[in-house]
């Protein structure tokens, strides 16, 4: 008789833990097999976590494995993974099982789902690399031949070919009978990237994996790549954990984007996940971004990453114009509208001229917020406790947390006056606005009340993509990777929405949004045009943004960080504690506080804050609070064994009060 370990696929922390099973048969790390559990011995799924076990209990009190699934399984990386998960994110070993392992079965043959069908390859003639693009590869390429493991960012100005340098990296990883992971930060580019890949490899060597693939869809392409069957995978934050093998290479494009943190249960970082699983297989992990986070740009002095740069457009093409609008100038010349002059001027030289316009605005709906004139009371959700957007389509204040729509009343519930008023612009509103300013033209909208699915996003995209479209108005979905030929004027509608969000990475974000998004313009023939509209236009992200310097706005910003004390000179460490009621969450988070603060782990224990109820909670008849950590480099693995040691003690003593651990986060801010 043989004895594994086995982890029990039972969502509870009171069984996040090894349980020993014997067995005849020749398992395998990573394999799902079937056990009886509990007293009842209820068969359930378990995934073998260690084999050649030496039992240190009774053996009569062991029970035996029943079966073993042939088809699926984890492979010994992945497991190693899922435990340095566990270790990493404080979640349990079930949690981490999870992002590896579709839900599912296996397809009958013949009726297996692929998704993207129809999609057909886009052919690019590529005449000759640039010499910057030679010499990244080049660094590049010896890592993959020398079978290394290299961290490498790659620093290109928007439309300066990093997708050529992919494609290429990828097809000598190939060569090495490796395979590759291609990662994008919006479900909204996988499909034009698709299309790019299918021209160079064919569309039986690659695989897509994203959360809006249907479940047939997802397991059939996760059989695909677990069968070797796909080298290439391509897909948005979750494709990371794709079940490929001797993986020589994952790309992170556009990697300074908020997308690739995961804000949901396991709360992990991808690029960490990446690293991670390279490090198994002597990978190549290759970052390429026109803005690099502020982070992987320190990494990278560190040495931390190898940087690479290409500072010029393919062919030598210009990069845009930028203006700045001062929209304090145009409220005193009496332009109450949310056009400047200068904007509504070019956008009709360029849509005479047949060339397209895409408008940015980083808030969607119709207006920001609805408020009573009379008292100053503002609608909001009374679950979430945020201001409710006012959606005119639907004509309803909707809650963008927790996706509920609440009827617009008539009168203030506070004062009773009638005097409801909408406040703020969102993307509704300036499509609205805008097919008045141009009845004549073709106007479509990209954001997240229109792109409902792969197919809707697709659509719209190709739309604008063919010139059917002739004004695109979008949030963030419009500024990340699109290549589109025709774009001569770019207008960013409020640049302050991002400026002014209480997060100390609000300049980042507002630098690398007007960026990414300045970059959609004039990527052919002609010279393009970005207007950006602003009541703040000194702010050194904006004027940064307008010289196109990041190398000036990473300078600035850097000394901020280190000032104040902000990642990457630390790691902001936060710890949640929900329960359904209130004063054990608070109890809960009290007693955190405390435990750190006596292991003296820092000088400073100021830098453990005290606990927050968290007002951006959507959970329903519970209540959430944390506590933030200033954790200094070096301590975060400490704090976050110790935090999962105080969990470990409240499950122990029976305490119904849940807690999560998020290190960097993005959602509490």
């Amino acid at each position: 008789m043989k004895y594994v370990n086995v982890v029990i696929d039972h969502n509870s922390r009171h069984t996040d833990t090894y349980y020993t099973y014997g067995t005849e048969m020749n398992l395998s790390r990573g394999n799902l097999v079937q056990i009886p559990f509990n007293r009842g011995n209820k068969l359930k799924n378990g995934y073998v976590f260690e084999i050649d076990v030496t039992p240190d209990c009774n053996l009569s009190k062991i029970k035996n494995v029943v079966s073993v699934d042939a088809d699926i399984s984890l492979t010994d990386e992945m497991t190693e993974t899922c435990i340095w998960m566990r270790q990493r994110y404080g979640i349990k070993y079930l949690d981490a099982v999870r992002c590896f392992i579709p839900s599912g079965k296996i397809a009958k043959a013949g009726k297996e789902k692929e998704p993207y069908k129809d999609v057909a390859g886009e052919m690019q003639r590529i005449e000759a690399l640039t010499t910057e693009q030679e010499r990244v590869l080049r660094q590049i390429n010896d890592a993959v031949e020398e079978g290394r493991q290299e961290n490498f960012l790659l620093h290109g100005v928007t439309g300066s070919g990093k997708t050529e340098v992919y494609m290429q990296a990828i097809a000598r990883v190939l060569t090495k009978g490796r395979s590759a992971i291609m990662l994008v930060p919006e479900i909204a580019l996988t499909k034009q990237v698709m299309e790019r890949f299918i021209s160079r490899f064919g569309k039986e060597n690659i695989a897509i994996l994203h959360s809006k693939l249907t479940k047939r869809e997802r397991f059939d392409e996760w059989m695909r790549i677990r069968r070797g069957q796909a080298r290439i995978i391509i897909g948005a934050r979750m494709a990371v954990f794709a079940p490929a093998q001797n993986i020589g290479m994952i790309i992170m494009d556009e990697e300074h984007e908020a997308t690739y943190k995961s804000d949901q249960t396991p709360k992990y970082e991808t690029v960490d996940i990446a690293f991670k699983r390279l490090m198994y297989y002597d990978g190549v992990l290759l970052l390429g971004s026109a803005t690099p986070s502020v982070v992987s740009y320190q990494r990278a002095k560190e040495g931390i990453y190898h940087l690479l740069e290409m500072k010029n457009r393919y062919n030598a093409a210009a990069l845009p114009t930028v203006e700045l609008i001062d929209m304090r100038q145009e409220l005193m010349s009496g332009n109450r509208t949310v056009f400047s002059e200068r904007l509504y001027t070019l956008m009709q030289e360029n849509l005479d001229e047949g060339r397209q316009v895409i408008l940015f605005l980083n808030r969607r709906g119709y207006s920001t917020f609805v408020s009573c004139r009379e008292c100053g009371e503002v609608m909001q959700c009374p679950e979430c406790g945020i201001s409710l957007t006012y959606h005119k389509a639907e004509n309803a204040g909707v809650c963008h947390y927790c996706g509920k729509r609440f009827a617009i009343p008539d009168e203030c519930p506070k004062c009773g006056s009638r005097y409801i008023r909408y406040f703020g612009a969102g993307t509704e509103k300036v499509e609205e606005f805008t097919r008045n300013m141009f009845p004549d033209r073709t106007v479509e909208r990209l954001d997240l009340d229109t792109a409902k699915n792969a197919r809707e996003i697709s659509r719209i995209i190709g739309s604008f993509s063919r010139g059917k479209t002739d004004i695109l108005i979008g949030t963030q979905l419009v500024a990340k990777g699109l290549d589109f030929k025709n774009v001569g004027l770019v207008g960013v509608v409020a640049a302050d929405v991002s400026l002014h969000i209480p997060d100390y990475r609000a300049t980042e974000r507002t630098f690398q949004l007007v960026t990414q998004v300045a970059g959609r313009a004039g990527r052919g023939d002609l010279e393009g045009r970005v207007i950006v509209q602003s009541y703040t236009p000194d702010n050194f992200a904006l004027t940064m943004a307008a010289s196109h310097d990041y190398q000036g706005f990473f300078d600035m910003e850097i000394q901020v960080r280190e000032f104040m004390n902000y990642p990457p000179f630390t790691d902001l460490i936060l710890v949640e504690f929900t329960s359904g009621r209130e004063a054990e969450a608070l109890a809960a988070a009290e007693a955190c506080r405390e435990h750190l603060t006596a292991l003296r782990l820092q000088a400073d224990k100021e830098n453990i804050f005290s606990p927050k109820l968290s007002y951006h909670f959507k959970g329903k008849d519970s209540f959430r609070y944390y506590i933030l950590i200033k954790c200094p480099k070096g301590l975060r693995n400490k704090y976050i064994y110790y935090i999962r040691r105080f969990g470990d003690k409240l499950v122990a003593d029976r305490i119904e009060c849940a807690m999560t651990i998020d290190v960097n986060p993005y959602s509490t801010f």
